[in-house]
């Protein structure tokens, strides 16, 4: 199982970014995408995911409204749209995923992270 997130960078407040996550070695449709980051001088923390039927679960409050996630199952691609951005929003964003179809609380496998700055 491979995971591979990119697309981060530096943005200013209230842009917008496109993290993706590339995928390989599992039956990518059948399993649960989430989002996670890890802030300078921070804990992981759970951002949110998306399940086999597309419903999405928000482990943060603090994107609800700005962030969303997709999936492609034909590209085996899952995708973050960051939108608003903040500066608080400043982390390494990791994709990873479990064998279930349902978002959970814990995941075995986790992909290297992209580094979004937001900052003017």
């Amino acid at each position: 199982v491979q995971l591979q997130a990119s697309g981060g960078g530096m943005v200013q407040p209230g842009g917008s970014l496109r993290l993706s996550c590339a995928t390989s070695g599992f039956t990518f449709d059948y399993y649960a995408i989430a989002w996670f980051r890890q802030a300078p001088g921070k804990g992981r923390e759970g951002v949110l995911c998306i399940d086999s039927s597309d419903r999405i679960t928000y482990y943060s409050n603090s994107v609800r409204g700005r962030f969303t996630v997709s999936r492609d199952n034909v590209k085996n691609m899952a995708y973050l749209q960051m939108n608003t951005l903040k500066p608080e929003d400043t982390a390494d964003y990791f994709c990873a995923t479990t064998d279930s179809s349902w978002c959970k609380d814990e995941y075995l496998w986790w992909g290297q992270g992209t580094q979004v700055t937001v900052s003017s």
